[in-house]
């Protein structure tokens, strides 16, 4: 049975990742690669304390929960096949084919080609293929972890996956400590986003753990206490460290960073396995459509944001947020429509092989994330 609440995470949580990037690109804390504040303190900038701890947890987690769903239909090599296509296609071909063209407005941003100087031209456009990789470290780690998944399950054979599935409160509580350490190893050190740590827990959490639907249910009564307590870690964690690098690693790797994020990752997938598994129109449309909006939001984002900030420096801050909200959505939908339809652009650029499997309503595609 199709687990409907898993699909409005998705989703949801795609949307939060539009919004969170919408605000972090004229945000007061983070002004690298960005265009910058409006003034010196803002307090929109809270939005980004809120939900940055969590919110790629909670997709690695219900990645990992995906993934079984997808290895109990499909065979190692289908799996691993479809992945690569959908995964490691766009975020290393597409770069040069598409992506090229983000790494062009986020270096006019970062005012990169100020340094360049007498830099090859055919060096200029690697440089701006890679920095046009941006959201797609999260489908180059996904890949990764797919493919030592793969070899994990040969090893274990089921064997840990069904004493998981045994997993209680006190599990959840265990895996505080676990996602703390995790978030302190296996980090690159300049671009901070490849956690690899953290990210590959939560993706095996998933996968061995909440990919139960016995846990799940568990898990589903705790949905009020744990929404409330992620509610008040929210805002501790927010007072504690507003002003600070929230990115970095001087916040990322404290407990209560940490703390705040496994709590919050809980408690949405209990408060969505209560309230979350239902569906209609909408939901289904923005369901379908998350892929693209994923794939495509920064673009629009960062074309709007230099533009604006070039030619209409003096427009008011609540207008630049309300065209640049738009245009993230609206300009991924329209590239994702667009781009879908051509036959090999398509799969350079989102990993669609077939035309007639639109991304996120066929089997290879629903356990997108």
């Amino acid at each position: 049975m199709r687990k409907t609440y898993l699909d409005n995470i998705k989703w949801i949580t795609v949307v939060i990742v539009v919004l969170y990037h919408v605000i972090y690109m004229y945000n007061a804390i983070v002004t690298s690669g960005t265009i910058g504040p409006f003034s010196e303190v803002q307090y929109q900038d809270i939005f980004q304390y809120i939900v940055y701890p969590w919110f790629m947890v909670l997709l690695f987690v219900v990645s990992g929960m995906s993934a079984r769903f997808a290895l109990t239909k499909h065979t190692a090599k289908e799996f691993i096949a479809t992945r690569t296509v959908k995964y490691l296609v766009p975020s290393t071909l597409g770069l040069p084919v598409f992506y090229w063209i983000l790494g062009y407005y986020n270096m006019q941003i970062g005012h990169a080609f100020d340094t360049m100087g007498d830099v090859p031209g055919p060096v200029v456009f690697l440089i701006m293929a890679l920095s046009g990789t941006a959201v797609m470290w999260y489908i180059q780690l996904l890949w990764l972890y797919s493919v030592i998944l793969v070899l994990v399950r040969k090893i274990e054979k089921d064997r840990l996956y069904n004493l998981a599935g045994k997993s209680n409160v006190i599990v959840f509580l265990a895996l505080m400590p676990v996602m703390w350490g995790a978030a302190n190893i296996l980090n690159t050190p300049i671009v901070v986003v490849y956690r690899f740590g953290i990210y590959g827990v939560a993706f095996f959490a998933g996968y061995f753990i909440f990919s139960h639907d016995e846990v799940m249910d568990r898990l589903e009564k705790l949905w009020l206490p744990l929404t409330v307590i992620s509610m008040v870690l929210a805002v501790i964690f927010t007072v504690v460290f507003w002003g600070q690098h929230y990115p970095d690693h001087v916040v990322l790797d404290t407990f209560l960073c940490n703390l705040y994020a496994w709590a919050a990752t809980l408690a949405v997938l209990a408060f969505m396995k209560k309230w979350g598994n239902f569906s209609n129109d909408f939901t289904a449309w923005m369901g379908k459509k998350s892929w693209g909006l994923y794939m495509f939001h920064y673009l629009p984002i960062a074309m709007i944001a230099y533009y604006t900030r070039k030619y209409l420096p003096g427009m008011a801050p609540v207008l630049v947020y309300l065209l640049t909200t738009f245009g993230a959505f609206a300009g991924a939908y329209l590239l994702y429509e667009i781009i879908s339809r051509v036959p090999v652009l398509r799969w350079f650029v989102l990993g669609i092989s077939r035309k007639k499997v639109p991304v996120g309503s066929s089997e290879r595609d629903k356990n997108v994330c």
